[in-house]
């Protein structure tokens, strides 16, 4: 489990496909207690666990079905990510609950500077929109947000300079994907409302929305 702040900026150092998909990451700077094997590592906000290490750099191997829905398989030498290490018992949850379970890819629709921040617009889909509330949390490439904006198909976060600095949003642009999820507590009220046959209009009429 991961709480969506980003410990590291890293850099892509290998990529091979043999039997499947294997990366080879190294944080820009040293980590503050060195990488063990098989601990987790969040790249982008994808869980892959650490196959061997040495210093800041570590490899990890990528599931074929992580490939297919995140965009790891996409990555070249030289491309920077974003890094998190699980959350261990009493540290500090400053984000929010992340998995590190990427449930679709975005895009980026729409970068508006707002004063010294930045509003981004992100194509989601449906299903994750409806999933989504304002003021309500979504990672981003890992990077946990605060939603401000919600369409029938979109999302939208504004961003701070230090988040832009920090992490790998200060590079993207409008048109680039992105690996996004939403929050587990929205997912699990989601199917409990399905399974019971409970929707917007039958709340309304009760008076609950």
């Amino acid at each position: 489990m991961f709480t969506g702040l980003i410990q590291k900026i890293g850099t892509v150092k290998r990529v091979s496909r043999g039997a499947g998909l294997v990366l080879e990451v190294a944080a820009d700077t040293p980590w503050l207690a060195p990488l063990e094997e098989g601990e987790s590592v969040a790249v982008n906000g994808v869980c892959l666990t650490v196959v061997k290490c040495e210093g800041s750099r570590f490899t990890a191997d990528v599931l074929r079905e992580t490939e297919s829905r995140t965009g790891l398989g996409e990555l070249v030498p030289g491309m920077k990510v974003n890094l998190e290490r699980a959350l261990k018992a009493g540290d500090a949850m400053g984000g929010h609950i992340v998995q590190g379970h990427v449930d679709a890819r975005g895009r980026i629709k729409a970068k508006t500077p707002k004063g010294r921040d930045f509003q981004l617009q992100v194509e989601c889909g449906r299903v994750l929109a409806a999933q989504s509330v304002l003021k309500g949390s979504i990672a981003i490439d890992g990077v946990s947000l605060t939603i401000s904006a919600i369409g029938d198909d979109w999302i939208g976060v504004d961003v701070i300079p230090t988040t832009l600095r920090d992490t790998t949003l200060g590079f993207r642009k409008t048109g680039d994907a992105v690996n996004l999820e939403g929050d587990i507590l929205g997912k699990y009220v989601a199917k409990q409302c399905a399974s019971a046959g409970l929707t917007e209009e039958k709340l309304a009429a009760a008076g609950f929305v």
